[in-house]
């Protein structure tokens, strides 16, 4: 199978996926910082039942990702990707109609599970678009104006909700409706390099030997199960800021509310404004992707050591609480804009081509696995101790950045860094499927 070069090459309607990716985190943007008041006011439920069935169907929608993947393998992560938009568009123009527990559990249900999916196609449509460093610029592009869309979603919706009161709920889910719908359109210039010339009228280029193989690739692949074990410990880091920092501030540093909008605000804002120039940056210093993703996870350590220390020495005076609560969320953030590009590649750079959507299916259970878990965890450790969550967060931020250190020599030289300019790449056979199970490793074309 033909291997890219690893030029950054450039697709013709590429700029649609960071576009569209903004549009999306618009409709985002608009529910997820209301959710249950949101879905409260939209479906009249109290707010325990709407917590339970959030919880119960966000779980359950964890199921398809399986299903997802071998979609994108089969048919393109394009189309996936059609088809998930569809659904949310058509369960957030259903959820003001949605009364009875019944119909919200079914609608929550099947928008749960195309939230779940969206990511792992969005990251296997990265990988068919672009090669070597263009999938890192793309990526942080992509994120940036992701951010973007989110922070501008939430500023939307308050809007709307303050001018129409109550009824602003109805139209925030059919305006959220309206940007997937949007996004899906912005989509439509895209022409990924794998569909091109494709024979078999799905958009895929079929490689023999490997289609049935499904996801014992993906378990015989111990290098793969390795980053994403890791990336598992880095995604408990990202719920920390959303569902710990407002605990912890209230309850143990007995701040005021309000830093914590502020602290939402510094972290949307940098990840919005320095997301494409970081991660330039990064890939201008020529580091491997597991160092840079390491390197993320340190600086998630360094923020939750400060956050103990500020727990343990509680300053009174609220300026100096804020400011150093904002240095602590700078630094935080710029460990996000470091890792989560990088650590994003990785996995789709380690990933066959052929069986992309499977791998980043794999992949994205660790993000989704570290979402149903954290809240429990940290509100288990929260009652023992304030800061024993954020003295397990710096433990396994710092086992997440050994293990991608460790698992570097296993690893592929394109896989770790882009590789230097080729101009004529030579197409070889692919692999047969049986030394692949056995050499994991090796699998990668």
């Amino acid at each position: 199978m033909k291997r890219k070069s690893g030029a950054d090459e450039r697709v013709p309607g590429e700029w649609t996926l960071p576009v569209a990716a903004a549009v999306n985190g618009i409709g985002t943007g608009m529910y997820v910082p209301f959710t249950l008041v949101f879905f409260h006011a939209v479906t009249g439920l109290s707010f325990p039942v709407v917590g339970a069935v959030l919880t119960a169907t966000g779980l359950a929608g964890i199921a398809v990702l399986p299903l997802a993947g071998t979609a994108v393998d089969r048919y393109g992560a394009q189309r996936v990707l059609y088809v998930l938009y569809g659904v949310r568009v058509v369960g957030f123009a259903l959820y003001p109609f949605a009364h009875s527990l019944a119909a919200f559990a079914v609608v929550a249900l099947v928008t749960a599970a195309a939230d779940r999916a969206y990511p792992a196609a969005q990251q296997s449509l990265i990988g068919e678009v672009a090669s070597g460093s263009g999938r890192d610029r793309l990526q942080a592009s992509t994120r940036a104006l992701q951010n973007a869309g989110n922070g501008a979603g939430a500023l939307l919706a308050t809007l709307v909700i303050s001018l129409a009161g109550s009824a602003g709920y109805a139209c925030t889910a059919w305006g959220n409706a309206l940007t997937f719908a949007l996004a899906a359109l912005l989509l439509r210039p895209l022409r990924p390099a794998g569909a091109v010339g494709a024979a078999s009228g799905t958009g895929r280029v079929p490689v023999p030997g490997r289609a049935g193989a499904g996801y014992r690739l993906v378990l015989a692949d111990r290098p793969f199960l390795i980053v994403t074990g890791a990336n598992f410990l880095n995604a408990l880091s990202y719920s920390a800021l959303s569902v710990l920092f407002p605990l912890y501030l209230v309850e143990w540093l007995h701040g005021p509310a309000v830093l914590t909008g502020a602290a939402f605000t510094v972290n949307t804002v940098l990840c919005a404004v320095g997301g494409v120039a970081v991660g330039a940056r990064v890939r201008r210093a020529g580091a491997r992707r597991t160092r840079a993703a390491a390197l993320g996870g340190a600086l998630f350590a360094t923020a939750f050591a400060a956050l103990i220390a500020l727990g343990t020495l509680r300053p009174g005076s609220g300026g100096v609480l804020g400011a150093a609560l904002v240095a602590v969320v700078v630094v935080y953030t710029v460990g996000e804009l470091i890792h989560s590009p990088a650590a994003q590649v990785l996995a789709v750079e380690a990933a066959p081509e052929e069986v992309r959507g499977r791998y980043l299916a794999a992949y994205q259970m660790s993000w989704s696995l570290a979402k149903a878990v954290a809240p429990s965890l940290f509100t288990a450790l929260l009652a023992l101790d304030g800061r024993a969550p954020w003295a397990v967060l710096v433990v396994t931020s710092a086992l997440a950045a050994a293990l991608l250190i460790r698992v570097e020599r296993r690893l592929p030289a394109q896989v770790l860094r882009p590789l230097p300019l080729t101009r004529h790449p030579v197409s070889a056979p692919a692999a047969p499927l049986t030394p692949v199970i056995a050499q994991p490793e090796g699998i990668r074309s």
